[in-house]
């Protein structure tokens, strides 16, 4: 599961610009997670987006690692375990 804190999130946009096929910039100048199967809580302060391929793991992973502050988590849907 990647996990998008937007409380966080600073729309430092490098994550858009690595992978703008998975993150956009919206109007307040944050990132959105770009799918519809996007999971949101009630404010939009946390949105989720579950996935099962090897592959798009580590371009999560890469886009996780470049967030300047850390608003971008990768989580084991089984286990609750963090990656990043």
């Amino acid at each position: 599961v990647v996990r998008l804190d937007r409380k966080t999130c600073i729309g430092a946009a490098i994550c858009s610009t690595m992978s703008p096929e998975r993150w956009k910039i919206v109007e307040d100048g944050k990132v959105d997670i770009l799918s519809k199967d996007t999971k949101k809580n009630a404010d939009n302060s946390i949105q989720e987006y579950e996935f099962d391929d090897e592959d798009e793991l580590k371009k999560w992973l890469e886009d996780a690692r470049v967030c300047p502050v850390i608003a971008i988590h990768v989580v084991k849907k089984e286990t609750g375990e963090q990656l990043i």
